[in-house]
């Protein structure tokens, strides 16, 4: 297969990536509830302020002395090894076909911790605890979000890969205008790799711990009450699967636009 024929089969699956980004743009454009909007406007402000120092804490935390942990949960250089024999495999067929068949191994491998979440959450949730959890929610973020990094052959260690996973899980959850505004900011990114200072990624943590604690504050917010509590740990299935999709498909974005790089 010549370079013009695999360029076709890697716009074909751009195709694709930019339908499924659309029905998250229809998701991220659907209205809220009224009832999660009332009980946004009872919140007391210092429930906010403590949620967002929580998640800025946590993703310090796991950014600083977390890896190490993460690390022992799955083995880093089979990983490594799995996408060099896939992506020499998707070289070698130069199909959309192998494309596909790259793009739904890594979409399997993380979709069984969404159930870990949920027991997670929900055991949390019966006995009345919603902050202790932010800890090991976003350690199962990363530790995914890490998962499908490695898979596709880059390093999370770096800064800049660092910025990116905290622009992607912002980006993920925003709502309506907000959405399109940072999606775009994602996509930028990916085309030109920005390199952070320290200043710009502890900005971005700020930012990102913002988001979450914006969008999740009435479900952590009732997760802190016990037993209505299930209702709020049911909730962190959902923010899962939500950025685990994003983030999947984004990296599969950048794959597929370093590729046609490399024919043009």
């Amino acid at each position: 297969m010549n370079d013009a024929q695999f360029l076709a089969a890697c716009e074909k699956e751009l195709k694709y990536i930019q339908k499924q980004e659309r029905k998250l743009q229809k998701q991220a454009m659907a209205s809220e509830g009224a009832w999660k909007r009332a009980l946004e406007g009872v919140i007391p402000d210092k429930i906010y302020i403590n949620l967002r120092a929580a998640f800025a804490t946590a993703f310090t935390i796991i950014f600083d002395k977390g890896i190490d942990l993460i690390e022992k949960t799955y083995n880093k250089e089979n990983l490594m090894r799995d996408f060099e024999a896939q992506n020499q495999a998707v070289d070698d067929a130069q199909s959309q076909r192998e494309l596909r068949k790259f793009r739904n191994d890594v979409s399997k491998s993380s979709r069984w911790k969404s159930i870990v979440t949920t027991a997670e959450g929900v055991g949390l949730g019966v006995l009345g605890i919603g902050l202790p959890d932010i800890v090991l929610f976003i350690g199962f973020l990363l530790q995914s979000v890490y998962e499908v990094a490695l898979k596709y052959g880059y390093d999370y260690n770096k800064p800049e890969e660092r910025f990116l996973i905290l622009k992607m899980m912002a980006a993920a959850i925003q709502k309506r205008e907000k959405w399109i505004e940072a999606d775009m900011e994602v996509d930028d990114l990916l085309k030109a790799h920005k390199i952070p200072d320290i200043d710009e990624l502890q900005d971005q943590i700020g930012l990102t711990a913002d988001t979450f604690a914006l969008d999740m504050l009435v479900m952590k917010f009732i997760q802190g009450l016990p037993v209505v509590g299930v209702l709020g740990g049911l909730s962190n299935p959902v923010y899962y699967n939500k950025i685990m999709d994003y983030t999947r498909l984004k990296y599969h974005k950048r794959y597929l636009l370093e590729k046609k790089e490399e024919i043009e």
